[in-house]
């Protein structure tokens, strides 16, 4: 029953230190005026206009690239490949 009362206790100090940070969050938000939220946002547009926009989006990976990436993966997981080669002899597949 203590592990059970533990456990809620845990929970309830996980919860509380959230709800902490989350209001200080809030309040550092709060805390700027319209006029300098404004400011850094201007700043914020001028320095990637000056910079130009990175580029975020990854190259187009083909299908037989994705598949060679999750073989690859799959093989090096060793109860896969033990797995494989039982399989194998079993069937005389080569």
């Amino acid at each position: 029953m203590r592990w059970r009362r533990a456990i809620g206790v845990a929970a309830f100090v996980g919860v509380a230190a959230t709800g902490v940070v989350i209001a200080r969050a809030e309040r550092r938000r709060r805390a700027y005026t319209p006029d300098q939220v404004r400011e850094r946002l201007r700043e914020r547009v001028a320095r990637i206009e000056s910079e130009g926009a990175p580029d975020l989006a990854p190259p187009p990976r083909t299908l037989r690239e994705r598949a060679a990436d999750r073989w690859n993966t799959l093989t090096r997981y060793r109860p896969l490949t033990v797995l494989a080669e039982r399989i194998r002899k079993r069937t005389g597949a080569t």
